[in-house]
């Protein structure tokens, strides 16, 4: 089969978009890849249709759970041979997927990274083909990144541990000129291809609302778009639980998702919203990594992230097929101070040193004020948001709340 045949018998497009047949084509050459694609520009097929052309399999690294069963189920539905090995599984299941893979029945195997260390895994790759090594999320390896993982530091001692080391592929929808840097260097990246193929999603709508009373602006928001298919972020769970009531009061079906819940809720709530059985899913920002869903019409933050990284994702979560849709920010000054305390608080990196636990603190510090600007400024969103990530936009987008605001507007701000 060729990637075309792939393409159209597994996932259904008749042509490739932006630069997959590219990153598809320099992995199949043998070269590793750094790939920096919007989230919905369909990062996973760079590495699946390799997976299902290479002789030997491929080993994806995936840092949550909900999202290596996400992308597994919609593989295996296609027809695919995939199998994931995490912390959900029981030992004697772990066993038996091992067992699986030895016996050749997988073309791509989903892990978490920590599991790359273990013996019974390491034994296991040793003794197996490994034509590719997929990172997933690979903004997690850089302490820089807005979701460092300091296990995916393992993953290049993983690499340097096999016999013959395969192609490597890192891909992410974010990352700063210091975060490519970084994965490079810590995934060890040999003479990749690096490609960023735009921030840019002209089918985005951004606005940032400073309403008076937030809760009655919003629900002002979701009655006008009742019906249609949305995302509110909060940043609390208590926020989240009191939201979602409040939305489900007015008689629009609303489900919750956030880390205090149990698992099982968690799974049905997410598959409600993915289904279409609820319209609107509220959540913390542990929701919606690696979510599929096309027709999301709006994302709302209820709360400001304390990054540009964390919105740019998140919102991008709205309008993946293409179709016009709105990400809405409302703002308030308390977003600032509690963006604040979730820094202070968040915890401490036991492998880094104090210097650069300070410098990870400073940085964090810096990246909540660019986000905060972006709340506060008069001019282009759409602009602010590309010059955050490298990118120039020409004169205004014509598609943001201050681009589309009365000259009037501007002056009497003023």
């Amino acid at each position: 089969m060729t990637k075309f045949d792939i393409l159209k018998q597994y996932y259904g497009y008749s042509s490739f978009r932006g630069a997959q047949e590219k990153f598809i084509d320099t992995l199949m050459s043998g070269r590793d890849v750094l790939g920096v694609m919007p989230t919905g520009a369909g990062k996973s097929i760079c590495y699946q249709i390799p997976a299902m052309l290479f002789a030997g399999i491929t080993i994806v690294v995936s840092p949550l759970i909900s999202l290596m069963k996400d992308q597994v189920a919609q593989l295996k539905q296609a027809g695919i041979p995939v199998a994931f090995m995490n912390s959900s599984l029981t030992p004697a299941q772990y066993q038996e997927a091992l067992r699986r893979a030895e016996q050749g029945r997988y073309k791509i195997i989903y892990v978490a990274p920590e599991r790359l260390t273990t013996d019974a895994f390491i034994d296991f790759a040793q003794g197996t083909s490994i034509s590719l090594l997929a990172v997933d999320e690979a903004h997690c390896v850089s302490q820089w990144g807005q979701d460092f993982r300091p296990s995916y530091l393992k993953i290049a001692r993983f690499v340097a541990a096999l016999d013959e080391r395969p192609v490597l592929g890192a891909f992410t929808a974010t990352a700063t000129d210091a975060v490519k840097k970084d994965i490079v260097r810590l995934l060890g990246l040999d003479d990749p291809l690096s490609l960023t193929t735009g921030f840019d999603r002209p089918n985005l709508y951004f606005e940032v609302a400073t309403p008076k009373d937030k809760a009655v602006y919003m629900h002002e928001l979701i009655g006008k778009r009742r019906g249609l298919c949305g995302v509110v972020y909060c940043s609390t769970r208590k926020a989240v639980e009191a939201v979602c009531t409040a939305i489900q009061r007015r008689g629009i079906s609303a489900t919750r998702y956030h880390a205090g819940l149990e698992d099982h809720e968690r799974r049905q709530n997410q598959d409600d919203f993915i289904s279409g059985k609820a319209d609107v899913i509220v959540a913390t920002n542990a929701f919606g990594m690696g979510i599929d869903k096309p027709n999301v019409r709006y994302v709302i933050h209820y709360n400001m992230p304390k990054n540009m990284e964390s919105y740019y994702q998140e919102a991008g979560r709205a309008g993946r097929d293409g179709k016009p849709s709105e990400c809405i920010m409302l703002f308030s000054k308390e977003d600032i101070k509690t963006a604040e305390f979730f820094i202070q608080s968040s915890e401490k990196n036991e492998e880094l040193s104090d210097r650069e636990r300070r410098i990870v603190s400073r940085r964090d510090a810096e990246s909540l004020e660019k986000m905060t600007r972006y709340c506060e400024i008069d001019s282009c969103l759409r602009s602010y948001m590309l010059r955050y990530f490298g990118e120039k936009m020409k004169g205004k987008c014509r598609n943001c709340s201050n681009c589309n605001r009365p000259s009037w507007w501007q002056v009497w701000k003023k």
